[in-house]
């Protein structure tokens, strides 16, 4: 029996694996699954297509490898996330089709050699190495067929913009919050690309403005990890926390237009009070209208959808709704990229006391340093003397 080893063994961008021993960790759902990783276990998923935010999260965690019993990157559009993945040194192997869910227990010790895994030295599962060269050429390739995504995801858009365009004209009916976002910034914070560097960037505009900080699903949970507690929570609750659930922000839970709320069993299994609001289109466009209807200045989005990559990493077929909520919106939607520009509306007296210091403590030393500044200085000072007759 090969003597297992508790360090990887490879060039995680050149794929080639010698053994890794570690604990496994299965979730289907991976925004579930970063949760519960810890630095050295081996994450087995089922994700077609990863997108960026996952190959984040799983690349924060710690893991060494990902295996993913789906295609990583199935062509369907030009998926970064995988390339993003290795090249923040995880070895990611594709298997797909393994029974890893059936074979290999939650918390069970295994084994990575090369492609292949081992439970108690007997293999489970042969996959193949993803590399960092053929994962930046196959994104090549993707990029140039993207006409072809884009057609179909243009034809989708413009077939439902007639059914859901009463979003315009009606809007959403709203129940009454307690939360007030009359005259009031809002910030709206989704578990989308980049959402946690964004929140780091708006931490003095929140500082200054305090704005109503309103959670998307997931969002509830990056907006904590940040320091900050949740107003508002939207969303079908399919990614949020329970901790976030419980933290005491008001809970509106998006239903689909027919009523039905894939979240609503869970907040009441939480014995937590919600108020129900059914719309079309994603619980984030929910969220920016509810700040919107409610009277609210200005909305700063954090982690929002936007460009094609990022709705066909949601596989999402259109934007109709979002087109929407944008136009219905209007002006005073802002995106947190653009908000490191915007000055803060007050500097503060500490700024100015620390540099008066510093141009004191300047002065001090050239007198100091200064025999010439030092004689002037005593000369002035016998003057003073003199003329106020002091001896």
């Amino acid at each position: 029996m090969v003597q297992l080893r508790n360090e990887l063994q490879t060039f995680p961008r050149s794929g080639k694996v010698v053994e890794y021993s570690g604990t496994a960790r299965l979730d289907r759902r991976t925004k579930q699954l970063v949760r519960r990783l810890e630095a050295g276990d081996i994450a087995i998923v089922d994700h077609a297509d990863i997108d960026r935010v996952s190959a984040e999260e799983l690349a924060e965690s710690g893991v060494r490898i990902v295996v993913n019993v789906a295609p990583s990157q199935t062509g369907r559009y030009p998926n970064p996330g995988p390339l993003q993945l290795v090249q923040a040194g995880v070895c990611l192997i594709d298997a797909p089709g393994a029974d890893l869910f059936e074979t290999v227990a939650e918390g069970s010790r295994i084994t990575v050699r090369g492609g292949n895994v081992y439970r108690a030295d007997v293999q489970v599962a042969s996959g193949h190495v993803l590399t960092e060269a053929e994962l930046a050429d196959a994104l090549a390739d993707q990029r140039t067929r993207v006409t072809e995504a884009l057609a179909a995801f243009a034809e989708n858009t413009m077939r439902y913009l007639r059914d859901e365009g009463r979003l315009l004209a009606e809007g959403i009916q709203f129940p009454q919050l307690d939360t007030r976002f009359r005259d009031r910034h809002a910030l709206v914070v989704a578990r989308g690309p980049g959402h946690k560097r964004d929140l780091r960037i708006v931490k003095p505009y929140v500082r200054d403005f305090r704005p109503v900080l309103v959670g998307v699903d997931g969002g509830a949970d990056a907006l904590i990890d940040a320091g900050y507690k949740p107003d508002v929570i939207v969303g079908d609750m399919d990614s949020v926390s329970d901790r976030a659930l419980r933290s005491g922000a008001e809970i509106v839970v998006h239903a689909y237009e027919d009523g039905v709320a894939p979240g609503a069993p869970r907040a009441q299994a939480l014995d937590i009070p919600f108020h129900l609001v059914p719309a079309p289109g994603v619980s984030e466009d929910v969220a920016m209208l509810l700040a919107f209807e409610k009277g609210a200045e200005l909305i700063v989005a954090v982690g929002t959808h936007f460009n094609l990559t990022e709705f066909l990493e949601r596989n999402r077929s259109g934007m109709s709704s979002t087109f929407l909520t944008r136009l219905r919106v209007g002006e005073i939607l802002v995106d947190a990229k653009g908000v490191s520009r915007l000055q803060s509306r007050r500097t503060g007296v500490w700024p100015l006391v620390l540099i008066a210091l510093a141009g004191l403590a300047a002065i001090l030393v050239a007198i100091l340093v200064s025999p010439a500044i030092r004689d002037v200085l005593d000369l002035v000072g016998t003057r003073l003397r003199d003329a106020l007759g002091i001896g």
